[in-house]
């Protein structure tokens, strides 16, 4: 897909239109007290985001591009779609804190520079706009709608986390020969990883830009609850 291309712009408008909606629904909820209609809300998103990322793995499987190399569920959007799911039926805050920091780092640059193959009307964009968009309104739905918390040390946990799972997929790319979360080489699409030299140099450069992102992800949210406060 090309980026900034009508349908790339369509799926960021979607998400702008998605975001927004959200947080003035969730703005109203709150003030009337707990409602049936949002706990419908999260479980008709919850299951968006699981149909489309489900779905991707099926339409791999149909179409035969299916492979251990690369489309095992061992990326980082997939533990923030699996986690996002959680979060939208449970609330727990562990869970809605790892989708909120993700959903505004990870999951943010994959929709703005999105590495996907296939356009407009493949089956794959609504998958993979579904999963990413769904996720990031999960987020938005989740912490500024219904005013779930972040508690003190979120963005370190996150951080902790995500670290965890770079590893998990690492050892994933030295079995299956595979690329998980592009530890083995850059994607081929424009992203900050452009900007952060050769292998094996990009990797830690990233590390530290990911820790950057969410201290940022941080510090703006301080700000906004303070003057929403």
């Amino acid at each position: 897909m090309r980026q900034f291309s009508p349908p790339h712009l369509a799926a960021l408008a979607v998400l702008l239109v998605a975001a927004g909606g959200s947080v003035l629904a969730g703005r109203r909820f709150s003030r009337g007290g707990e409602a049936e209609w949002a706990r419908w809300f999260s479980r008709v998103l919850a299951g968006i985001i699981f149909a489309a990322w489900a779905g991707e793995y099926l339409a791999d499987v149909i179409e035969g591009t299916w492979s251990i190399q690369f489309t095992l569920p061992l990326q980082l959007t997939d533990v923030v779609s699996l986690t996002a799911i959680y979060a939208l039926l449970t609330r727990r805050p562990w869970a809605v804190e790892l989708v909120y920091y993700w959903a505004f780092t990870a999951t943010l640059q994959a929709v703005i520079t999105p590495d996907l193959a296939y356009d407009f009307p493949s089956v794959f964009y609504f998958t993979y706009f579904g999963y990413h968009v769904g996720a990031i309104v999960a987020a938005v739905w989740l912490v500024w709608g219904l005013g779930v918390e972040l508690r003190p040390g979120a963005m370190w946990r996150t951080f902790a986390a995500t670290l965890g799972w770079t590893c998990v997929a690492g050892v994933a790319d030295v079995i299956t020969g595979g690329n998980y979360m592009y530890l083995a080489w850059k994607p081929a699409h424009n992203s900050l990883l452009s900007a952060m030299g050769p292998w094996p140099w990009y990797i830690a450069s990233g590390v530290l830009v990911g820790l950057v992102l969410l201290a940022i992800v941080h510090w703006v949210t301080v700000g906004l609850r303070r003057l929403a406060g």
